[in-house]
């Protein structure tokens, strides 16, 4: 075999639109898309699939696709969690010893997570006994041909794009597959269906959902089904993708372990848009009109590039009433849809206007589009709300986010502080921030220093240590980042273990102030310590 594979009730506010606003027509596509020029693609039927590390979100739900495809699938993970426990219910074979080379004595293809290092003994005796490997998003890339792939792309907001689209196109009745790097809990049946609106969460939470095979109903029934994935430019991951619409909604920096510079990230963001087949064949990129670096991106590109953004130039137009939570898109001059957001912030508008613009592009009504999205909750650790702990004289409220770049903490304390008030009770933001890989903290420094301006108070324990060398770990410490928000007058301190930050959380806060967790680590871990009233040293 080759290494080849395949809280507040919102009312919904919609707008008819005007008679003479343009009718948004999906992309031509034809009955089966081409695959692409020296790309071949393996059936999984009937092969033996082993998965390292397939507890991921991503890989869990890559694991669930291939084997709905026919392929035997088992793997091994570092420690049993929810989604091993969740695989291994519906029948799959999952290992945790990583010290041994063990690999099943049939196996025809090894997929391994981005997390596993080359020397990996079971990666190592892969390639050993000649058994064909291929990285994550490889074989994800793979799974795309002979869908119509949706890949999200950008710095920040790929996470929540992606639930939101999938939610949105199942509510649609379009049926997609989906998988997306966090927990939505929406995803399987939408946001608007009858047994959402009984129980208000339709399924516990996932990240993959399995659609149909062709495109269910609409202008393009018939057609290849819809794949929407999550593209990440870590590693240069998206460089592995196939889709036929993608989206760019931000070109910063960060991955600075990987990337030399900025222009290094920029140009590997064009590579990927350079995937894109051409606009005849439907090829289509829907880019942010500010903040994405689109002239350096888009030169050259064959395929259909649109803009999208709060600017009146841009093709897609977005307008956001903050207090109100209410999102309207536009697209040459004529309103397309208008909607109620659940979850607050400007940057969760652009996601959801983002997510309508995309849906239209494979003939979901935008109407059914706005609606699913004046229902949509979120995906856990995204401005996720987790409780609320009661102290004397009232409660303190408790939310938990992966935001873990300068970009992602600024948006994320602006909107919370914006949307939760807590001035206004008397009370304070405390923000919690595990800073993520020593590089990130190293190179980004300045940035992160400028991005807790909204928070009263910043409590950081030490730097969560991945992927890193022992050397970029001895260049910067969490206090560094400390003695900078210090100097810039922010009231911050160095605290370490959790369960130190636990204890100081009991004793500093009080009715009505607002804690968030924030950071790509284990940091929500305080604030589910804090809230069940402490956590276990050790």
């Amino acid at each position: 075999m080759t290494a080849s594979l395949v809280s507040t009730s919102v009312t919904l506010a919609l707008n008819p639109p005007p008679l003479d606003m343009p009718i948004r027509r999906p992309i031509p596509l034809p009955s089966a898309l081409p695959t692409p020029a020296g790309v071949e693609r393996v059936e999984v039927a009937g092969r033996a699939v082993y998965f390292i590390g397939i507890g991921g979100c991503g890989m869990s739900g890559l694991a669930r696709m291939l084997r709905t495809r026919g392929a035997q699938v088992s793997g091994s993970d570092s420690s049993p969690q929810e989604s091993t426990a969740a695989l291994m219910g519906e029948g799959i074979e999952i290992g945790f010893d990583q010290t041994r080379g063990w690999l099943p004595d049939v196996c025809d293809l090894v997929v391994y997570s981005a997390a596993v290092k080359p020397e990996h003994p079971q990666l190592v005796e892969a390639r050993r006994r000649g058994v064909a490997t291929m990285a994550y998003a490889q074989a994800l890339g793979r799974s795309m041909l002979g869908s119509t792939g949706i890949a999200i792309a950008g710095t920040h907001g790929k996470s929540s794009t992606t639930a939101m689209l999938g939610t949105a196109l199942t509510d649609a009745g379009i049926d997609p597959t989906v998988i997306v790097g966090a927990t939505s809990r929406q995803l399987l049946k939408g946001s608007i269906g009858t047994a959402s609106k009984r129980s208000g969460l339709v399924e516990e939470g996932t990240g993959f959902r399995l659609g149909a095979a062709k495109v269910a109903t609409g202008p393009m029934a018939g057609r290849p089904g819809v794949l929407v994935a999550e593209a990440c430019e870590f590693n240069r991951s998206f460089h592995h993708f196939y889709p036929t619409i993608a989206s760019i909604s931000s070109v910063e920096a960060d991955h600075l372990d990987m990337y030399k510079s900025i222009d290094e990230i920029i140009e590997s963001f064009r590579h990927f848009a350079s995937l894109l087949p051409p606009e005849n064949l439907g090829g289509r990129l829907l880019i942010a009109h500010e903040g994405a670096h689109r002239k350096e991106v888009t030169a050259g590109l064959k395929c259909l590039v649109e803009t999208i953004g709060f600017t009146p130039a841009a093709d897609w137009v977005i307008a956001f009433d903050t207090p109100a939570r209410r999102v309207t898109l536009s697209h040459d001059r004529g309103e397309v849809a208008s909607w109620t957001m659940r979850i607050p912030g400007e940057h969760m508008a652009f996601n959801a206007a983002v997510a309508v613009a995309l849906g239209t592009m494979v003939g979901a009504d935008a109407k059914v589009l706005a609606a699913s999205l004046c229902e949509f909750r979120g995906i856990d650790r995204r401005m996720q709300f987790l409780g609320e702990r009661q102290v004397a004289g009232g409660a303190v409220r408790v939310y938990d986010d992966y935001g873990h770049h300068p970009t992602e903490i600024d948006v994320t304390l602006r909107a919370l502080r914006g949307y939760e008030r807590p001035e206004d009770k008397g009370g304070r933001l405390v923000c919690v921030f595990q800073p993520h890989q020593h590089s990130r903290t190293r190179h980004l420094m300045e940035e992160f220093a400028q991005s807790f301006s909204s928070a009263d108070i910043v409590i950081v324990p030490d730097i969560y240590f991945v992927r890193d060398s022992e050397e970029e770990r001895q260049k910067v410490t969490a206090q560094d980042l400390v003695d900078r928000l210090t100097a810039r007058g922010v009231n911050a301190m160095q605290l370490s273990p959790f369960s130190a930050i636990v204890e100081k959380l009991q004793e500093l806060c009080v009715a009505g102030d607002l804690v968030v967790t924030m950071g790509a680590g284990p940091v929500f871990e305080v604030a589910r310590g804090y809230l069940a009233g402490g956590i276990r040293r050790g």
